[in-house]
């Protein structure tokens, strides 16, 4: 068996882009990746086409020696861009690797350690308590899902004093304790807006008495020393770790005990082969894993074989393929059902049941069917993120 091609599309999920990766062997058999959307996304097929290179030809069953050579091809260690990438490479392998077999992907990992899947269900935003409510509620009827992130800023953290962001912060997650059902777990992710770290910790123990779910990325990564500072000054859960690149990072931020909870990203590291790796290395600190994944279904379907296997697991995000998620308006000349009806690339999306996504051990690979239909008409959608303007005219982090 020989790597014979590399296709890339530009699709969409809703109102992002996704770039979603196939190659192709030479006695049939095809495997599927999905690149993180870093942006700029029209970067990512001439990358692909480069790295493709490195490995035509080859067996695609030797998937650490496949991937340790694009990682070591480049003089320096590959970014966001080269690591995306890469990321849809390795997911490929594994799929036809199993496929080859005709096993799922998690046989291939030392088989499955859980029956199914916990998944929490991204909000992103900071509603109404009320509406919050009904919004958990919704999910919870329909879908069984008792686990929710959202936004703790109940105001521009740039045009208030930073006590009042903290008090408003801190009344909103009271006012949801006394409106929700008390069984359902809240976590809140700051997006790695707060610069200082005195005002990190001062938000999270305002949330602590309320007890989230965790508390998730507060600050931002570079500074990895800083977030064992910031976790021992903390009386709540810390989870980080969507904007880490390798092993090596994780293990700086796991020495200096800078969290309770890792969040690797399986379309960020360079695929599930590193993602093991990371997840093995916390294990051995005794802290959980509960993967990145706001992406479109083929990543929660990589997703679900690591987490299927790997001991650590804590959580799952997770948003539905259909319906509202990141289309909070509609884009220019389109409607709404246009922006909100999904991925439609993947044709039977795993789906929640009872809050779990449940293993698929009768499908090979991923356990997924593409659409080569919606896939041929590159149905791209531009989207980038929007840095915010502080009252004095300098910018703020996304």
């Amino acid at each position: 068996m020989k790597i014979d091609r590399l296709r890339s599309f530009m699709s969409r999920d809703k109102d992002r882009p996704r770039v979603i990766v196939a190659i192709d062997t030479d006695d049939g058999l095809t495997g599927w990746g999905e690149c993180y959307n870093h942006g700029p996304d029209k970067a990512l097929p001439p990358i692909l086409d480069y790295l493709f290179e490195f490995v035509r030809g080859a067996d695609p069953r030797r998937i650490e020696h496949l991937i340790l050579m694009l990682m070591q091809q480049s003089r320096f260690p590959p970014g966001a861009l080269g690591l995306a990438a890469i990321s849809a490479i390795d997911h490929c392998l594994w799929d036809i690797s199993a496929k080859a077999l005709n096993v799922p992907v998690y046989r291939l990992l030392g088989g499955n350690t859980r029956e199914r899947v916990k998944v929490y269900a991204g909000i992103y935003t900071a509603p109404d308590a009320a509406a919050a409510r009904d919004e958990f509620d919704r999910l919870n009827g329909e879908w069984g899902i008792s686990a929710f992130k959202l936004s703790p800023f109940r105001i521009d953290m740039h045009r208030h004093r930073w006590g009042e962001v903290v008090r408003t912060s801190a009344d909103y997650f009271r006012s949801l304790r006394e409106t929700v059902k008390s069984e359902y777990e809240i976590a809140f992710d700051a997006h790695a807006k707060i610069f200082e770290t005195a005002q990190a910790i001062q938000l999270g123990n305002a949330l602590a008495p309320y007890d989230p779910m965790f508390f998730e990325e507060p600050m931002r990564p570079e500074n990895i020393e800083v977030w064992g500072e910031l976790k021992r000054g903390l009386a709540c859960t810390l989870a980080t770790g969507e904007s880490l690149f390798s092993r090596f990072e994780f293990l700086r931020l796991l020495q200096v005990r800078g969290c309770d909870i890792i969040q690797p990203d399986v379309c960020v590291v360079g695929g599930l082969l590193e993602m093991r790796k990371i997840a093995a290395l916390a294990e051995a600190h005794y802290v959980s894993v509960a993967p990145h994944n706001p992406m479109g279904p083929l990543a929660t379907a990589v997703n679900v074989h690591f987490c299927a296997a790997q001991p650590n697991f804590r959580i799952l995000e997770y948003r539905l393929p259909h319906g509202p998620g990141y289309a909070y308006g509609t884009g220019k000349g389109e409607t709404a059902a246009k922006v909100t009806d999904g991925a439609r690339y993947v044709k039977d999306p795993y789906l929640p049941k009872d809050g779990y996504l449940e293993l698929r051990p009768d499908r090979p690979g991923w356990g997924v069917e593409m659409d080569m239909d919606v896939l041929g008409t590159e149905d791209y959608v531009n989207w980038t993120r929007k840095v915010p303007i502080k009252p004095d005219g300098s910018s703020g982090y996304v």
